[in-house]
């Protein structure tokens, strides 16, 4: 056994990997993914991309790729600062086992331990920048796709090419998705530096709340309420 862990890390370990597969699984994977929230606004984004080519004007459209672009930047530049916090606190290995020892819970690990720790917390964010970077490069492409739209909205060749800016854009939302998921479970990772216990409990909180806003959330039942109101709309509209 490696020195510094026991066997309730490697416990900690497999069920926080478990916990993060199974989810990925399930809210991309299986078919219980088409009642979340991720999949929901996917057809939305299929939406959107239907009703833009019936538009000559796309200024809004424009911006609302922009919107996601710049928010995409904004994580990924976080993920890179987030690196080098890593980065720094392998460097200050010695001053950080110091604090750990002097506190109240008096976690003991050896230099061995911290370091691998801190290093598959590297490894998350590292993770978590390339999603991003390349959510952005895919959002770019959607924006290169929009243009590329015929401005016939009725012709076949706008519906091919709307089709294709909507794969796009459901592609680049999927990326954007496993990076905050990454920092999400990067929250539930630190919990490690106390105790894989605490590792555990944390994940699994963690879990419970980014499964609550897949498929129970607020947002989710906002869609089911317009969603059930849009055939009575629509015929209010058609009078």
């Amino acid at each position: 056994m490696t020195p510094g862990f026991e066997w309730a890390d490697y416990i900690a370990v497999a069920f926080f990997v478990a916990a993060w597969s199974g989810y990925h699984i399930a809210v991309e994977k299986l078919s219980a993914s088409r009642n979340s929230l991720n999949e929901r606004m996917s057809h939305y984004r299929r939406a959107w991309m239907t009703q833009l080519m019936r538009r000559e004007n796309r200024i809004v459209d424009s911006t609302i790729l922009a919107s996601l672009q710049n928010g995409t930047a904004f994580f990924a530049s976080t993920s890179l600062f987030a690196i080098a916090g890593v980065l720094t606190l392998l460097q200050a290995t010695d001053t950080a086992l110091s604090i750990f020892a002097d506190m109240p819970f008096g976690v003991a690990t050896t230099r061995l331990a911290f370091e691998a720790k801190v290093g598959g917390l590297g490894i998350i964010f590292v993770y978590a920048f390339f999603k991003f970077a390349w959510s952005y490069r895919l959002f770019n492409y959607a924006a290169i796709l929009i243009g590329a739209i015929d401005v016939d909205g009725n012709s076949q060749a706008a519906r091919e090419g709307a089709a294709r800016a909507a794969a796009m854009s459901i592609v680049a939302g999927r990326h954007f998705n496993r990076g905050q998921r990454a920092f999400f479970f990067a929250l539930g990772y630190l919990g490690w530096f106390i105790s894989p216990y605490v590792l555990i409990v944390a994940t699994a909180a963690v879990l419970a709340v980014m499964w609550r806003r897949q498929f129970g959330s607020d947002a989710l039942d906002a869609l089911d309420a317009l969603d059930a109101q849009a055939p009575e709309t629509l015929g209010k509209e058609n009078e």
